[in-house]
């Protein structure tokens, strides 16, 4: 299990980048895997920032 105090610049980007594919590919914004806050957060910005892309992408094609 993850521990709020045990995290890295490293583990942040990466919590984020998956969490801007998820979003970017229209996956659910719940489906994050971590425990630690700080990641959980990260993965959840890169999931709106996702979202976000996802949302113009599909108003584009409609």
């Amino acid at each position: 299990m993850e521990d709020d105090r045990h995290w890295s610049l490293e583990s942040l980007n990466k919590a984020y980048q998956q969490g801007y594919m998820a979003g970017l590919t229209g996956q659910p914004g719940h489906r994050h895997n971590h425990s630690a806050e700080v990641l959980v957060a990260a993965w959840e910005a890169g999931w709106d920032d996702g979202q976000e892309q996802y949302q113009l992408h599909q108003h584009k094609i409609a």
